[in-house]
C-alpha cells in the first residue's frame, strides 16, 4: 500500500511533464503557422540504418530540465511580399546565435521573394526550420552575379532539420531559355541549384515541395548523417539539367517516400558519397536513377555501398543507370538495384562505360572506372525500347560481378533483347531477357 501511495502521484507528475518537451511554446495553427507534425522539438531523434544520430543529443537533452525551445519568426525581422532576404538572413542569424534549441518559421500563405542566401552555421545548437510558406527565386539573373550556382545554401550546419509542407520555387523559366541545351546559339553557363546543403552533419529534410529549379533542385554536398523523405520535386521534362536529388561527397545518407519527376535524373549520386539508400521513389518524367557520370576529364571517382530498394519509374529515358566516362580511374561498387517496377522505360537497365556528353565524339581511351560487385534483383516492367538491358563495360577494366536475378522486361508484349559487352555476369532464377 505504502508503494502505491507514492509511486502512482510521482508517474502522474511524469506523464504530465512528459508532453512539455515535445511542444513547441507560442506555435500553434491558431497563430497562423500551421500545426508542427509529430515529434516537432528541434532536433529530434531520427534512425538511418546504422546511424542513430539524434539520440547523443536528444539524451545531453534529457538530462536538462526539459528546456523549451525559442521561435524566431522571419515576419517580425521584416520579410514581406517584396525582396526578404535581409529579413531571412536576419532571423537566421538571431536563431542560429541562440544558446538553446531554435526554430525559425516562415509562416503559411504567403510568399517571399528571395535572392541567393546562405544560412551559414555553425550554430551554437540544434535549429529547425518549418516552411509553411512559399519561397520563390529572384527572375532577375544579375542578382547571382557573385555565384551562378547556388540559390539557397545551408553551410556548415549540424543538428538541422527543415521541413514544414511548404513550397520552395526556383522560378527556372528564364534560365531554361538561356540554355545552350535549348538554344544551340547561346554559350553554356552555370545556374543554380535551388537547395543546396553543404558541410552538414545529422540533418533531416522532410515533406517539402520543390519545383521548378534553375539547375538541380536539391544537392546535398560534403554531408553526413542524412535522412530525406516526403519530397515532391517537379520540374517540366524538357527543362534542362534539373536533376531532383543530387548527391556528391556524402555518406550515410537515406531517401525515402518521395515523388520525383523533371528534365533529368530523379536521383543523381556522384563521386566521394558512399552508404546511399533509396527507398520507395516514384521517378517520372526524367532520366532515372543514376550513379555517375563519374571520371570525367580523366578524374578519379569513387562511390560505394548505394542500395535502391522499391522504385518505380515511369516513362524516363533510363531505368537504373551507371554511367562513366573513358579515360576515368577510380570505382564503382557494391550498389543493389532491388525490387523496381518500370513502366514505358526507354533503357531500364544500362551500364555505360563510354558516357560522352559533349557535342565533339569523346576519344577512345583505355582507362576507365571500374565498375564491380552490382545486383539487379526483382526488376519487372516494360521497356519503350528493343534493348531493356544494356551493359557496354570497358575492354581494359571490364565489369565484374554483375548480377541479374529476377528479372523480366517486356517490349510491346513480346520479349526484349539484351546486349552485354565486356563483363562478368551472372544470372540466377528467370531473367528476361538474357545477357547469355
Amino acid at each position: 500500500m505504502s508503494l502505491q501511495t507514492h509511486f502512482i502521484p510521482s508517474l502522474i507528475v511524469f506523464l504530465l511533464s512528459f508532453p512539455s518537451y515535445y511542444s513547441l511554446p507560442g506555435i500553434s495553427e491558431a497563430s497562423g503557422y500551421g500545426a508542427l507534425p509529430g515529434r516537432v522539438n528541434p532536433w529530434y531523434p531520427s534512425t538511418i540504418q546504422g546511424h542513430n544520430f539524434g539520440s547523443k543529443i536528444m539524451s545531453s537533452k534529457m538530462g536538462r530540465s526539459l528546456a523549451a525551445v525559442k521561435t524566431f519568426n522571419v515576419n517580425d525581422y521584416g520579410a514581406d511580399g517584396s525582396d526578404a532576404t535581409e529579413a531571412f538572413n536576419n532571423a537566421w542569424k538571431a536563431a542560429c546565435s541562440s544558446s538553446q534549441g531554435s526554430v525559425l518559421v516562415v509562416p503559411k500563405n504567403k510568399n517571399y521573394l528571395l535572392k541567393p542566401i546562405t544560412f551559414e552555421g555553425p550554430c551554437k545548437s540544434s535549429i529547425t526550420v518549418q516552411i509553411y510558406g512559399t519561397l520563390q527565386a529572384s527572375a532577375d539573373r544579375s542578382a547571382y552575379s557573385k555565384d551562378l550556382t547556388r540559390w539557397l545554401v545551408f553551410e556548415n550546419v549540424q543538428n538541422l532539420a527543415v521541413e514544414g509542407g511548404g513550397t520552395i520555387n526556383g522560378n527556372g523559366k528564364i534560365w531554361w531559355e538561356n540554355s545552350c541545351k535549348v538554344n544551340d546559339d547561346l554559350p553554356c553557363k552555370d545556374a543554380p541549384t535551388a537547395l543546396t546543403f553543404y558541410n552538414c552533419k545529422n540533418l533531416v529534410v522532410k515533406n517539402l515541395k520543390i519545383q521548378n529549379a534553375q539547375k538541380m533542385h536539391v544537392s546535398f554536398e560534403k554531408c553526413v548523417g542524412v535522412e530525406v523523405s516526403g519530397l515532391t520535386i517537379t520540374a517540366p521534362a524538357d527543362s534542362p539539367n534539373t536533376d531532383g536529388i543530387h548527391v556528391t561527397r556524402t555518406q550515410n545518407i537515406q531517401i525515402s517516400s518521395s515523388v520525383i519527376g523533371t528534365g533529368d535524373d530523379c536521383i543523381s549520386i556522384v563521386s566521394g558519397s558512399q552508404k546511399v539508400q533509396a527507398t520507395g521513389i516514384t521517378c517520372g518524367p526524367g532520366h532515372g536513377i543514376s550513379i555517375g557520370s563519374l571520371g570525367d576529364g580523366n578524374s578519379e571517382a569513387h562511390v560505394s555501398d548505394v542500395t535502391v530498394n522499391g522504385a518505380t519509374l515511369t516513362g524516363t529515358t533510363n531505368g537504373v543507370r551507371i554511367k562513366t566516362w573513358q579515360g576515368g580511374s577510380g570505382s564503382a561498387s557494391n550498389i543493389k538495384f532491388q525490387n523496381i517496377e518500370m513502366h514505358d522505360v526507354k533503357n531500364p537497365i544500362i551500364i555505360d562505360q563510354k558516357y560522352c556528353d559533349q557535342d565533339k565524339p569523346c576519344k577512345s581511351q583505355s582507362r576507365a572506372v571500374q565498375v564491380q560487385n552490382v545486383l539487379y534483383q526483382n526488376i519487372k516492367g516494360t521497356s519503350s525500347s528493343s534493348e531493356a538491358i544494356q551493359i557496354d563495360c570497358s575492354e581494359k577494366f571490364p565489369c565484374k560481378g554483375i548480377v541479374l536475378q529476377g528479372i523480366d522486361l517486356r517490349v510491346g508484349g513480346k520479349a526484349a533483347k539484351a546486349e552485354c559487352n565486356n563483363a562478368k555476369i551472372t544470372e540466377k532464377g528467370n531473367v528476361s531477357p538474357s545477357c547469355t
